[in-house]
């Protein structure tokens, strides 16, 4: 059986994200499909990220924080409400997605799926960080996804 598997319709990996998904555009998450969850699974937990905004903004800059999917989701759909799960906040200040807004160049965002063996117990405005903390000695099995942006 293979690994864990995060893809996106709109996107290959490596591949340039679609300009619709960035923050001054729609600012509404790409599509995503998920693979190989391993069993064993009792939650996803889905971050998103740019480690390129340690330059411009001294930190990796966090766009998305997800937990406690169901480990039967095999797609997140565009613009996707997550009524069902719990998502933290964002960099931008704002709870849920925030697309990609690099200030200076073309930044690499990572789409990053965890499988987890126990559902977390977390407060809504954990950042990524956090969330990566909490998963400690229970991810089953890891997935990323790259893409790039620029202004």
């Amino acid at each position: 059986m293979p690994g864990l598997r995060l893809t996106s319709p709109a996107f290959d990996d490596g591949e340039r994200i679609p300009e619709e998904y960035g923050y001054q555009e729609r600012n509404v998450n790409p599509p995503f499909r998920i693979d190989g969850v391993p069993e064993g699974t009792e939650t996803l937990a889905f971050v998103v990220d740019d480690p390129d905004a340690m330059r411009p903004a001294g930190r990796v800059w966090d766009h998305w924080v997800v937990w406690n999917l169901p480990p039967d989701v095999d797609e997140i759909p565009e613009d996707w409400a997550t009524a069902e799960v719990l998502e933290g906040r964002n960099d931008y200040g704002e709870q849920g997605y925030g697309g990609p807004n690099p200030p200076d160049r073309e930044h690499t965002y990572r789409f990053r799926l965890f499988a987890l063996d126990t559902s977390l117990d977390l407060p809504p405005n954990v950042d990524a960080e956090a969330l990566v903390d909490a998963t400690d000695g229970h991810v089953l099995a890891e997935a990323e996804l790259t893409g790039t942006y620029a202004p």
